[in-house]
């Protein structure tokens, strides 16, 4: 078959039966923004908006098939990993990266889900930063995510973020989208660091409701404004709006308000 032209994100990342993350998330961000997805499933999980009750993860070899599958039939311009459950998945997961370098990656360092369940090894973290992390474009964290990868208590301010950041762009990272979601106060602030360069903030107003996905939405919006050939920091900028109007959008749904 005939390799299909048409730009392709390609979604590395577990299934969520509820849809609210995972694959199904991703698939729909990327879709709203007008390009077509390919996917390679690391895991089946089955949950609830609640809560996660089961997880099935898939054989190393599996995933790493899929991925280059999905590469032979497809113009894939960019790839979003999500949730690698194992070490062994983000071996293999690395892999398939190394024989792609011109494919701008983003990952979303999925270490648990909202309710809490882990969904990455404990000892998978330090192959994460190690193999994969140094390969990717640009790394998602939240601030508990980001405190885990620097080894260190949660930041407790803007400064204490830069500072994890920096400790972890030294260990060989090329981009960190520090999200400012679980912080206080009346703005939400993501911050970018790009090697070699000055960090920059994207500043939102807080908003008082919440809603599942957003670490996944995020990261395949940039995803996919970098399969569309923009540059990070304007990915990154257009990936924060659509944050931004989808929980406006969630907000008026739960208070009945807007058309």
């Amino acid at each position: 078959m005939a390799l299909n032209r048409d730009p392709h994100v390609l979604v590395v990342g577990g299934s969520d039966s509820s849809g609210g993350a995972g694959i199904a998330r991703d698939i729909e961000t990327i879709s709203s923004i007008g390009l077509r997805s390919c996917v390679a499933v690391t895991a089946v999980t089955v949950q609830t908006h609640q809560s996660v009750t089961a997880i099935h993860h898939m054989q190393p070899g599996l995933v790493a098939d899929q991925m280059r599958a999905a590469l032979r039939a497809n113009k894939v311009s960019a790839i979003k990993i999500g949730m690698l459950s194992t070490g062994r998945v983000i071996a293999a997961v690395a892999a398939v990266l190394r024989e792609n370098p011109r494919i701008p990656t983003v990952l979303d360092p999925v270490l648990a889900s909202s309710s809490g369940r882990q969904l990455l090894e404990p000892g998978a973290i330090g192959v994460l930063k190690r193999d994969l992390m140094p390969l990717c474009r640009l790394v998602t964290p939240n601030l508990i995510e980001l405190a885990i990868l620097a080894g260190s208590d949660l930041a407790v301010d803007d400064d204490d973020a830069l500072r994890q950041g920096g400790r972890l762009l030294a260990e060989g990272l090329r981009a960190l989208l520090i999200k400012g979601g679980h912080a206080t106060g009346s703005k939400s602030t993501d911050i970018l660091l790009n090697s070699g360069r000055e960090p920059i903030h994207f500043d939102m107003p807080r908003l008082a409701g919440s809603m599942r996905g957003t670490g996944c939405v995020l990261a395949s919006a940039i995803a996919a404004h970098l399969a569309g050939a923009k540059p990070l920091e304007d990915s990154v900028r257009e990936g924060k709006r659509l944050v931004f109007e989808k929980l406006v959008r969630g907000i008026e749904r739960e208070f009945g308000l807007g058309a």
